[in-house]
């Protein structure tokens, strides 16, 4: 526990919050918590806007283009029908691609982002929980949502 009298970023003094708890406003300003955000926006955005514009594409093309989407590419098969599978693998391109991300950017950052609010908060993210353990809530804490 730290003996710190000095006021922590929530209004109590750090010596009154126990060892271990997090301050989760200053989680929430530290610089690794915020690099996580904008790269997960950096993803995120550009995803769903490519992916929203390629639907509504074939959404527009099916009412506007019947002709053009009714036109066979080969026997029985169409151009609607290859748009329309596209869109399906399309979600799985990107579901993959997401995964990949979270798994070699987004989870080291956010691990690295909460070893940071543990250890700014007293404790030790390496000492009070096993190595590459996630840290666990005390009964009463949570998150903040």
């Amino acid at each position: 526990m730290s003996t710190s009298s000095s006021p922590g970023r929530d209004g109590a003094p750090a010596g009154d919050r126990p060892a271990g708890s997090i301050d989760w406003v200053a989680a929430e300003e530290s610089p690794e918590f915020r690099e996580l955000i904008a790269k997960r926006r950096a993803f995120v955005l550009p995803a769903t806007i490519f992916f929203l514009t390629f639907f509504l594409g074939f959404i527009l093309l099916s009412s506007y283009a019947k002709e053009f989407m009714g036109s066979q590419i080969v026997a029985g098969f169409t151009w609607g029908y290859l748009y329309a599978l596209l869109n399906f693998l399309m979600v799985i391109v990107i579901g993959v691609a997401y995964n990949r991300r979270s798994e070699n950017v987004f989870g080291p950052l956010s691990e690295k982002a909460a070893a940071k609010a543990l250890h700014g908060a007293g404790g030790s993210a390496s000492g009070t929980h096993g190595a590459g353990q996630a840290p666990t809530a005390r009964p009463g804490e949570g998150s903040p949502r």
